[in-house]
């Protein structure tokens, strides 16, 4: 069980015994995972979701999560889109420095984005630490390496979304991406800045 008050489009799934496990993470693919902790490429195995879509009550595991290193106590992270509170989503990088918009209902406050058609990194981005009204957003951190903050011109966090403003193959090759974002004022009805 899950305790959402709708079907999860994101998971994030961790053995909570074993130091040495992924962090697995659902996506929209009943068939697909990725991992939060490497680069790799979106796989297919039928036993981590068992091959079944979220419910409103409840996700499915599969074998990889009942046996050997994996068949302990796990702690797992579900989300879904509610509107003026969070998105989770999908779009497709155009590579090029007029990137694609993203349209998520808000102006998101902290932002993940993952190339999950191909080995890249994942970004975190947020409005806290450039919190000036321009929108521009430079600094991010990747949560599956360990190096320090770094910054680039990423995106722009604008007043229903945001728009990629660089070609990196980690936020806006021409490729397939999976997001999950969180507003700024979460509010359905959110008052200007």
């Amino acid at each position: 069980a899950h305790g959402l008050s709708a079907a999860p489009e994101f998971i994030i799934l961790k053995s909570r015994s074993s130091s040495d496990t992924n962090w697995w993470i659902y996506y929209g693919d009943n068939t697909d995972y990725i991992t939060l902790n490497n680069t790799s490429a979106t796989d297919d195995n039928a036993g981590l979701w068992n091959d079944t879509s979220p419910t409103a009550t409840v996700f499915s595991i599969g074998s990889i999560m009942t046996s050997g290193n994996y068949g302990t106590s796990h702690i797992a992270y579900c989300f879904h889109s509610v509107d003026g509170y969070s998105k989770v989503g999908h779009f497709r990088g155009n590579n090029n420095a007029n990137g694609t918009f993203v349209y998520t209902g808000f102006r998101p406050a902290w932002v993940l984005i993952r190339n999950y058609a191909q080995a890249y990194n994942w970004m975190i981005l947020d409005s806290t630490r450039e919190p000036f009204n321009d929108g521009a957003v430079n600094a991010f951190i990747r949560p599956n390496l360990q190096y320090q903050e770094a910054t680039a011109g990423i995106v722009d966090f604008l007043s229903n979304g945001f728009k990629l403003r660089n070609t990196s193959s980690d936020t806006n090759a021409a490729s397939s991406f999976v997001y999950l974002a969180f507003a700024e004022q979460p509010f359905k009805f959110a008052n200007a800045r």
